[in-house]
């Protein structure tokens, strides 16, 4: 699926598939990835240690095969964001946004591209206008493009409609890790509070045609709140990551089996790094 593709879909509502890639650059993996019934690559260079060599190949190996790449950049570092789309990437997503200011410059680094400096502030401070042939040629150049803006605290909850209206922003990531510690309920993605501040963000979202989703392990919420989230208009779908629901499957085989076998089941002590670091960084 292309970018202008997902673009259109977001704002129009309807739904689009995909999850958080964090196999990376094993190119086997890569390769059967592929084979998914993915219309987006989740790519993040916030938590996890990838260079922009490998952001920029499996961009372009994901956009080959008809997935529309996704790179969550740092933070909203024009930088940042420019050496995400010049490898390849179509979507950017900034990671907690709180401000209309942060917002412009995220928009202006990722739509007004390649434009810089002293005429793009001048843009967004409404002193100047691109000349008209430039503005054109901006919207072809940037047609794939699309933003993404991280509501990850109660203070951009409660801002939600001046980050998103008029804006340019195409969509919203919800991080319930950040989202629960914001609001004092750490973990706890079963709370009625957490989970009615999220669906009352998608209504929000939805009212004002922005696509909005929920980084999670989606069947973990149940099929009641899950299902309230989607009739709510959830429809940016970023199911978990390709190496936590193997791991999950594979549990699920070699459980199954043990139990076949008379075996008794695998059990741990503790909590894993691994387990802990799904919960902050790759759920």
């Amino acid at each position: 699926m292309t970018g202008e593709t997902i673009k259109h879909k977001l704002h129009q509502g309807e739904r689009v598939y995909g999850t958080h890639i964090a196999s990376l650059m094993n190119p086997l993996a890569a390769a059967i990835a592929t084979g998914l019934e993915l219309d987006f690559a989740f790519i993040c260079t916030e938590h996890m240690p990838v260079d922009r060599t490998e952001v920029a190949m499996m961009c372009q190996f994901y956009k080959a095969h008809g997935i529309s790449p996704i790179v969550r950049v740092p933070d909203p570092n024009p930088t940042a964001i420019c050496m995400a789309t010049d490898g390849g990437a179509e979507g950017i997503v900034v990671p907690y946004v709180e401000t209309l200011e942060e917002v412009k410059r995220i928009v202006a680094a990722v739509k007004h591209r390649p434009i810089k400096g002293k005429l793009r502030d001048d843009v967004l401070a409404g002193r100047a206008a691109y000349p008209e042939k430039t503005r054109a040629f901006l919207e072809t150049f940037n047609t794939h493009n699309y933003v993404i803006i991280g509501v990850e605290s109660v203070t951009a909850i409660e801002n939600l409609e001046t980050l998103i209206v008029g804006t340019g922003v195409d969509g919203v990531f919800l991080g319930p890790h950040d989202i629960t510690t914001s609001m004092g309920i750490p973990e706890e993605y079963d709370n009625p509070l957490f989970i009615d501040a999220i669906v009352d963000v998608i209504t929000r979202c939805r009212t004002n045609q922005v696509g909005v989703g929920l980084h999670f392990k989606l069947l973990h919420l149940g099929d009641e709140v899950l299902t309230r989230m989607l009739d709510a208009g959830m429809n940016w779908i970023i199911n978990g990551a390709d190496v936590t629901i193997m791991r999950d499957a594979m549990n699920e085989q070699l459980g199954k089996i043990r139990s076949l076998a008379g075996d008794a089941p695998y059990g741990k002590a503790e909590t894993t790094a691994t387990e802990r670091t799904d919960k902050s960084c790759i759920e």
